[in-house]
């Protein structure tokens, strides 16, 4: 029973990340592009940054004491990782998190209809980046962005005394990488926040996204990895 709540917590935390991190992004560009209200495209990436960054502090401190708020693959992979969840809890989660994903991106469809069809719902997409990153950038920006988020999740989570403020700290920290990802690939660092929307879309016709969703599995799970292995080289001593 204790498992079954964790996962639903985690469905319900991927659910609103992807409804209100995508959806914002949805809305942010829609208003970009509009001639009659002109929104910069740096507002909009503000905006679309600030929106996940809100759901992850949402989400932290109110399934945070459920399931401990992973919300994303790649976080639950480095708790793996580092032994803090089982494998058997692992493959719950991310089966949760996928499934949230999903949930989430068919909702917005549903209350976005055309125009999020017209903005790709939020999806992830190297050939569509505003920079012109390459396949191998798109991979290289993942990795290290999911590095630096992972790592700070690790750090801030590692230890009992930074629990009041462990859900802010992670907030602004993705707040921090969607700054600097979204013009690149529209940051992803999460691959249920990406398959999701992908698969969503691909329903309606355009299967861009979905073709590129493995970089943004792949590489968030590399980065993910790194920042588990140097997180348990750097506190090895201090654990003992």
């Amino acid at each position: 029973m204790k498992s079954i709540k964790k996962y639903v917590a985690e469905f319900i935390g991927t659910m609103v990340l992807v409804l209100f991190g995508c959806g914002a992004a949805v809305t942010a560009n829609a208003l970009a592009g509009n001639s009659g209200v002109s929104v910069p495209l740096a507002v909009s990436t503000l905006l679309i940054a600030f929106a996940f960054g809100l759901v992850i502090v949402g989400m932290a401190y109110s399934v945070g004491n459920v399931s401990g708020c992973h919300i994303n693959p790649a976080v639950t992979v480095a708790m793996l990782v580092c032994k803090k969840i089982t494998p058997a809890e692992a493959v719950g989660y991310i089966i949760s998190q996928y499934l949230g994903g999903l949930a989430g991106a068919a909702l917005l469809l549903g209350i976005c209809g055309k125009t999020g069809i017209e903005q790709g719902l939020g999806a992830n997409s190297y050939s569509g980046s505003a920079i012109g990153i390459s396949m191998w950038g798109a991979l290289a920006a993942e990795i290290i962005l999911t590095f630096v988020f992972v790592y700070v999740i690790l750090g801030v989570t590692g230890k009992d005394k930074y629990w009041s403020v462990s859900g802010l700290v992670i907030g602004l920290t993705l707040t921090l990488v969607h700054i600097f990802g979204i013009p690149l690939t529209g940051t992803s660092v999460n691959p249920a926040r990406s398959f999701g929307p992908a698969v969503i879309l691909a329903m309606t016709g355009n299967t861009t996204a979905l073709s590129e969703v493995w970089v943004f599995t792949v590489a968030p799970v590399i980065g993910a990895v790194i920042a588990a292995a140097v997180y348990m080289l750097l506190n090895k001593e201090k654990e003992q």
